[in-house]
């Protein structure tokens, strides 16, 4: 019935390959301000293979040119975006790796998690700055190196210390001022700088730590604990979204999951 259509098994997977790219596309610039340039260049091609198919030289011969033109354009325009994407495909190459076989050819293997002793020390800083309302920007290094975002701060190498992490976050220290990133045993280094996300759907009152928390989330496999300094509250981010947390015990969970 079907014979004049020929479909081998490459055509299902060329279908297959671009569905996966649209699908990563609208991923990226969903909720950014880029969602809308990407909307008008979707329309400007199906309008362009719409005369293309009806005949319209002249039109077909503009729409062509301005979109051959606009793939520099598009470069420019959507670099954030495009970095956030590589990134994202890093980011899971490595994870993927290290939960499979890959592990034992490169050697990669994925800490079991933070040991008790460190963590009881993590989540009581984080409860004693909440009560004092001392501001907090957390990571939890877990696949990705965050070699990038480590050389932007100060290198510490100290064991996890809940004075330590207070003292750190004091609000007359000279490093309380940006995110402190964290190994299972180790404080790494602080006053790093973190990405700011460029979602537009973030809740007004969730301020630039949190968006800093859920910038570096959608780039890397890391984990981060927020302690608002407006209102004490501690939040957990992790790929992209953000959860407050009702008690110590629930953010003590939280971390131990990240690692899983």
């Amino acid at each position: 019935m079907f014979d004049f259509i020929d479909i081998s098994w490459i055509d299902v997977l060329d279908v297959i390959m671009v569905g996966l790219l649209i699908y990563w596309l609208i991923r990226v610039v969903r909720g950014t301000s880029a969602v809308n340039i990407f909307l008008g260049i979707l329309l400007l091609y199906v309008v362009w293979i719409a005369s293309r198919a009806l005949g319209m030289k002249l039109l077909s011969f503009i729409l062509g040119q301005v979109l051959g033109v606009g793939v520099v354009a598009l470069l420019v325009i959507f670099q954030p975006e495009i970095r956030r994407f590589l990134l994202r495909i890093s980011s899971s190459t490595s994870a993927a790796a290290q939960k499979g076989i890959f592990s034992k050819l490169f050697r990669q293997t994925r800490s079991a998690g933070m040991q008790p002793a460190e963590l009881e020390e993590l989540t009581a800083a984080c409860s004693q700055m909440a009560e004092t309302r001392t501001g907090a920007l957390i990571v939890l290094r877990h696949g990705s190196a965050l070699g990038d975002i480590i050389d932007t701060g100060d290198e510490i190498d100290a064991r996890i210390s809940r004075r330590l992490i207070e003292n750190i976050f004091f609000k007359n220290s000279p490093l309380h001022d940006g995110a402190m990133v964290l190994s299972v045993n180790r404080i790494l280094a602080a006053r790093c700088t973190l990405p700011i996300t460029q979602r537009q759907d973030i809740p007004a009152h969730y301020g630039m730590r949190h968006r800093a928390a859920i910038g570096i989330s959608e780039v890397s496999d890391a984990s981060v604990i927020v302690v608002s300094e407006e209102t004490g509250h501690i939040s957990f981010v992790q790929e992209g979204q953000i959860k407050t947390m009702g008690s110590i015990t629930e953010l003590r969970l939280a971390i131990e999951e990240s690692y899983k």
